[in-house]
């Protein structure tokens, strides 16, 4: 007998919420470049802790996947290799997280970090990549990326003044190693196993529509407003990580 389905069941309405949050995620890191975890992850962790951060990651990795395959004539790899290089233990050190530092102080911690990097953006200044900040922007994003699946902010405010196109481009060729990198690490400590595979299987569809529906809405949105976007998405997401670490 095939059981019945009810959103009444608190499983299945929490399943329905977490495609949901990644619908949204995915359409806005489609749209600008990044965002799908920055806009997701304190949601979902509210939803479950096991949605973070394997399963975004996972989400993460197809969908770099599939834009790095679409903007491919934007692609420039200049410079990004340093910042691969310095995700590698950025990413060691998230993992070194997870296993000391509790979930409340490690949302704040976030939360307090990602409004740094937006007031640093929105000073009357151009940060350009350069070698260093692009290893130290990697190296942070492997940090943040691997213990909280939020490793977008640190490489978009430094790459934010690039062509739309570019931006979506170069971010989702770097989020496509540095998902790979940080798997790597999750699953031998742990953190990413059969249940969180599991638990990510109902999200790759909600994560492809928002793919799809994003391709659409890219034809009509300008470069100052994907910028303008992307330092809106970090001052919520900032905000939601810090006030979601009390209410839990």
């Amino acid at each position: 007998m095939i059981q019945e389905i009810s959103l009444q069941d608190p499983a299945v309405f929490k399943t329905i919420m977490a495609m949901l949050c990644i619908f949204v995620g995915c359409f806005i890191r489609s749209t600008i470049g990044f965002g799908l975890a920055v806009v997701s992850a304190p949601l979902l962790y509210q939803i479950s802790h096991a949605y973070v951060p394997g399963p975004i990651i996972l989400i993460a990795l197809l969908l770099s996947l599939i834009n790095a395959l679409t903007f491919k004539s934007k692609l420039s790899l200049q410079g990004l290799g340093l910042a691969v290089l310095g995700r590698i233990p950025g990413s060691l050190c998230g993992a070194m997280l997870l296993l000391f530092i509790h979930g409340k102080a490690l949302s704040v911690l976030i939360g307090v970090i990602v409004l740094v990097a937006v007031g640093i953006s929105l000073l009357p200044i151009k940060i350009q990549p350069n070698p260093f900040r692009l290893t130290i922007a990697g190296f942070f994003s492997g940090l943040f990326g691997t213990s909280a699946s939020i490793g977008g902010p640190p490489m978009a405010l430094l790459l934010q003044h690039q062509e739309a196109n570019t931006i979506r481009a170069n971010l989702s060729a770097y989020f496509l190693i540095s998902c790979v990198i940080s798997l790597a690490i999750l699953i031998p400590l742990g953190h990413f196993g059969m249940e969180h595979l599991l638990i990510s299987l109902p999200l790759l569809p909600a994560g492809l529509a928002g793919y799809a529906v994003a391709m659409r809405a890219i034809k009509i949105i300008p470069t100052h407003s994907v910028r303008m976007a992307s330092l809106t998405i970090c001052t919520i997401s900032g905000v939601t990580a810090i006030v979601s670490a009390f209410l839990d």
